[in-house]
């Protein structure tokens, strides 16, 4: 269990205009906006004014529903996205110590081409690159790609069907191939000697020679091996799958509890799939999920988020829990939570930039007073700020 006096991270979700379905509608939305470079900066110089972990980006195969297990026909709904690796790698030069986690969906993509692509990432951010994997059970998601048919997600066994079991043991396996393929050059593979005219020293490239139950990968990658060695792997997980796969194959676990007792029972959970897959002495870091909508009190954050509702045309459904209130109340809250076994957490600002503001400029701040939130960036990598040490290189002779 993490000390309960311990520094807080944090991290902003960001997708869209906003978590809130009505969020394109408020004065502050920039909905003309949505796909400009200029406004992913912008929120992304805002995360690092608050000194925040790292930002996540949303992302998907398919088009966005509120229905999340089949796709609708709404106009009144932010529709279309960006790529978020992209993004990612467009915004993060812009930044000096924010972390950058774009959500990458494992089922129907190459673990070869995105293992390219956060190192890429992490070359370009200097060393604050991760990825938040994602499955898509979905069979509509499947028909963009015609590899594979998937049946309709039956909604009483979502999260615990054979189906999504299956999708997330993949999800572990592509994770293992994205971080053989990191390992593939070794550290000082590149000579770049051009008095003898030798650029790569050949016997430090790697074949990883993988071969699963669903990736067959010979290597290596054509990318040398990334600043941070192995940039950070993220997932959400919401039942057992998912929490076998944090336990397994990632360094930052997301999790939706309810209240203390929830997320101890969640944070429990996680540890007994790492200790399963012998990682009980490797950092896992396990972060609560919450949607927040925040106001200057109470009452004002109740009635921001009564409006929305009121223009959505009903109340706002999250797999998440909907905190709603001041930043001070949120402060005692995730001091709550901590104290049940979460090392950090990923907030969902309901409207962008409104709530974000109100992250960096009223939540922080009341943090910082507490001695639970950084006065400064003390690593200049996202690892070093989640507390992760370099990883060796697997291949590599001591």
């Amino acid at each position: 269990m993490p000390d309960p006096s311990s520094p807080l991270h944090l991290v902003a979700a960001l997708d869209g205009a906003g978590w809130h379905p009505a969020a394109w509608r408020e004065p502050g939305a920039r909905p003309t906006e949505l796909l400009t470079a200029g406004y992913w900066t912008d929120l992304a110089q805002e995360a690092e004014r608050g000194l925040l972990d790292a930002v996540t980006i949303e992302d998907a195969l398919n088009l966005q529903s509120d229905d999340p297990f089949t796709p609708d026909d709404r106009t009144d709904r932010v529709r279309g996205r960006l790529d978020a690796v992209l993004v990612a790698s467009r915004v993060a030069p812009t930044t000096r110590h924010l972390g950058f986690l774009p959500t990458a969906v494992v089922t129907h993509t190459e673990p070869f081409h995105l293992s390219k692509a956060i190192a890429t990432l992490d070359y370009v951010s200097t060393g604050r690159a991760g990825v938040r994997v994602q499955v898509a059970a979905r069979p509509d998601t499947a028909a963009n790609f015609g590899r594979r048919e998937l049946p309709p997600v039956d909604r009483s066994t979502a999260a615990t069907g054979p189906l999504v079991t299956e999708l997330f043991d993949e999800a572990a396996e592509y994770v293992e191939v994205l971080r053989r393929l990191w390992d593939s050059w070794e550290d000082d593979a590149e000579i770049r000697d051009a008095a003898t005219g030798r650029f790569v020293d050949v016997d430090k490239l790697h074949y990883i020679d993988f071969a699963g139950q669903n990736f067959s990968v010979r290597g290596p990658s054509i990318t040398p091996r990334p600043p941070q060695g192995q940039p950070v792997v993220a997932a959400l997980g919401h039942a057992e799958g998912p929490w076998r796969l944090i336990g397994r194959s990632a360094d930052l676990g997301f999790v939706t509890p309810t209240d203390a007792a929830d997320a101890a029972r969640l944070v429990a959970a996680v540890r007994t799939e790492q200790a399963a897959a012998g990682r009980s002495e490797e950092p896992v870091h396990v972060f609560g999920d919450l949607v927040v909508v925040l106001d200057d009190d109470a009452t004002a954050a109740a009635d921001r988020l009564a409006r929305l509702d009121d223009v959505a045309g009903a109340p706002l459904r999250s797999d998440a829990h909907v905190f709603t209130g001041t930043p001070a109340q949120l402060a005692d809250l995730l001091a709550e939570w901590q104290r049940a076994g979460l090392t950090g957490f990923r907030l969902r600002p309901a409207v962008l930039p409104d709530d974000l503001e109100r992250i960096t400029r009223g939540l922080v701040p009341e943090l910082r007073r507490r001695g639970l939130f950084r006065t400064g960036y003390e690593a200049d990598t996202l690892r070093g700020l989640l507390g992760l040490t370099r990883p060796a290189n697997r291949y590599a002779h001591a």
